[in-house]
């Protein structure tokens, strides 16, 4: 699985960036792991065209050492279509934004 990863987290980072996910994304089912939208001007042409797939969503999986967020478009309505696919250059960047984004609002140092 391809996936962006800033891992040796303090203990006290760890539980800032819990805080502030459970407070602004999604959590699924499974303990640590949040549900990221993708911004709808960044979709493919398939992923635009597929309207009972959307929305898309990165998943991101934190734990008291690392946060993984994968680099996978996924839909919570649909395991398996053509739309679901890894990141474009585009979407990756736009996660790679919001995690940095993340670690500033709550002036985290890597």
């Amino acid at each position: 699985m391809k996936q962006y990863m800033i891992d040796e987290l303090r203990l006290v980072d760890y539980e800032k960036i819990k805080i502030y996910l459970n407070d602004n994304f999604e959590s699924a089912p499974m303990d640590g792991i949040y549900w990221i939208p993708l911004g709808r001007d960044i979709l493919t042409k398939i992923q635009a065209e597929h309207t009972k797939c959307q929305p898309f969503y990165f998943a991101i999986n934190i734990e008291p050492d690392f946060i993984a967020c994968e680099l996978l478009v996924r839909s919570k309505n649909r395991m398996r279509c053509d739309c679901i696919a890894y990141a474009t250059e585009k979407q990756r960047n736009q996660i790679i934004r919001i995690i940095d984004s993340i670690f500033d609002k709550l002036e985290i140092k890597i």
